[in-house]
């Protein structure tokens, strides 16, 4: 499985962002992917770097759809293939 890190944040779109970082949440979501969001970004799994870049493009334009004139997004991919991982196998591995 690879786990994703993704964040998309509208640039100079003021001080509250939420309306437009909700819609990038949404479309991560409907990507049928496994999700987690958090405080500051959103973990996703996938079985393919395909559909990992592939949500992360949904969801960076979903966020200029919403109206951002300008968006940031950061990506960082852990692909593990030594052996199978998930979003909570990482987690309890440093618990």
């Amino acid at each position: 499985m690879i786990i994703a890190e993704v964040s998309v944040v509208p640039v100079g779109a003021g001080t509250s962002v939420s309306k437009y970082v909700r819609e990038g949440i949404r479309a991560l979501e409907s990507s049928g992917l496994r999700t987690q969001t958090n405080a500051m970004a959103t973990d996703i799994e996938a079985k393919s770097i395909d559909e990992i870049f592939a949500a992360v493009k949904s969801a960076h334009l979903a966020v200029l759809g919403a109206g951002a004139q300008r968006v940031l997004t950061t990506l960082k991919i852990d692909d593990r293939i030594d052996k199978e991982a998930t979003m909570e196998s990482k987690v309890n591995a440093v618990r």
